[in-house]
């Protein structure tokens, strides 16, 4: 490749030129244009053909094919290597991927890499926090240790929250005693102590870790904001700290989650029930199929809402303890609700079908929002399932034989 250089004239208007090597120490007549290529021998970083000014040199922990991630400030040296140190404050990449992840948006591959992290200006003798390698876990924690020195061991979760991975038994002792070794823990900090959310107790044998890697078990506070005031108590948690809220605000928040799960199917859904209303004694009729069809998408989205929507926002408040029996009562009211508004406009078998398929649709999505709830169990949740289901697909199935059947009785 032909080589390139700068050379400024001295007219004293600073323009510059670049000119071939073969014109090496003559005056170019005519300025050229700056070029783009790769230019050796440029040494004046301010010449206007050598573009902008560059920026700081890449990080020497920089690797081909791996993503160096917007919160990591820096890297701290140690006896293991280098940990990178992570900023305490969110910007807003982090706001929008929450965004993304509440609405259910790659929610599975919100995650960031398991190993040592650090913030602040961690030593020896500073604490050893443990969390999950999904994000908002990673982030909600990190955003409370501003005035905290202190290391994170981030565990392969495989990219699941405290509370749900500890049930489904990835923050678990042995992803513990697998990452306290791997990182080289031992050689970091000077004493033997992690301190571990307390949601992820399902899944950890405090005893079991010790034996493991020579690391005792202290059980944090359930929540992140609560962690400066416990480590400040000498690992001593109020009981507060230590009481699971479920309150209204907590509960809006799933929605959106709740939400982008069950709308995914809804589209072939709601394709085949517009197919299904056109079926009449004609064979098939395109404005039965779209009269029709809008008013089970009606009952339908209504009794989504009802399900998803009204029973997490009514959750304390509305009779029995099973959720889908919760999601019967709303959504019987929701199929109540339809009927009232279009009793002119369809007979009777379609009203009823439009009661039972409400009814079914929320008591479905209902019972879904069981796994987010402090209230019950992986094994309550089997249980619930074991009863809701059958109901549910007896609902539907009765639904769909009585709509299909609505035109050729009427």
């Amino acid at each position: 490749m032909q080589e390139f250089f700068v050379s400024r004239k001295e007219s004293g208007i600073g323009n510059t030129a670049c000119c071939s090597s073969k014109d090496q120490g003559k005056e170019c007549s005519t300025p050229l244009q700056p070029l783009t290529l790769p230019m050796a021998g440029v040494t004046d970083d301010t010449a206007p053909c050598c573009g902008p000014k560059p920026g700081p040199p890449s990080s020497p922990f920089e690797k081909p094919g791996y993503r160096m991630w917007h919160f990591v400030s820096d890297f701290v040296e140690t006896s293991v290597g280098a940990i990178p140190k992570i900023e305490t404050s969110l910007k807003i990449q982090d706001l929008a991927g929450s965004v993304r992840a509440r609405l259910g948006i790659s929610r599975d591959r919100y995650r960031v890499a398991p190993g040592l992290y650090s913030a602040g200006r961690p030593g020896a003798d500073s604490p050893v926090l443990v969390t999950a390698n999904y994000k908002l876990s990673f982030d909600s924690l990190r955003q409370e240790l501003a005035s905290v020195d202190a290391w994170i061991l981030v565990l392969d979760t495989r990219g699941v929250n405290v509370w749900c991975a500890a049930g489904k038994k990835t923050f678990s002792t042995e992803e513990v005693i697998r990452q306290v070794k791997r990182v080289g823990l031992d050689r970091v900090v000077s004493h033997r102590e992690l301190i571990l959310p307390q949601l992820g107790a399902p899944g950890v044998s405090s005893r079991a870790v010790k034996k493991g890697c020579g690391f005792k078990v202290t059980w944090g506070p359930i929540r992140a904001r609560d962690l400066p005031e416990f480590l400040t108590n000498g690992r001593k948690a109020e009981t507060k700290m230590r009481q699971l809220t479920f309150t209204i605000g907590e509960r809006m928040v799933l929605i959106p989650v709740e939400l982008s799960l069950i709308l995914k199917p809804s589209l072939v859904i709601l394709l085949a029930l517009f197919l299904l209303s056109g079926i009449n004694p004609d064979i098939f009729s395109l404005s039965a199929a779209w009269f029709r069809g809008l008013n089970g998408a009606v009952a339908y989205l209504l009794g989504i809402l009802a399900g998803a929507v009204f029973v997490p926002i009514l959750l304390p408040w509305l009779p029995m303890r099973k959720f889908y029996i919760k999601g019967l009562l709303t959504g019987l009211v929701g199929g109540i609700l339809v009927n009232f508004f279009l009793a002119t406009d369809i007979s009777r078998l379609e009203s009823l079908t439009l009661v039972l398929l409400t009814t079914a649709v929320s008591s479905y999505a209902a019972m879904n929002f069981t796994g987010a709830t402090p209230f019950t169990s992986p094994s309550g949740v089997e249980k619930e399932m074991r009863q809701g289901i059958p109901i549910q697909i007896i609902a539907v199935t009765t639904a769909i034989i009585a709509w299909v059947a609505a035109p050729f009785v009427n």
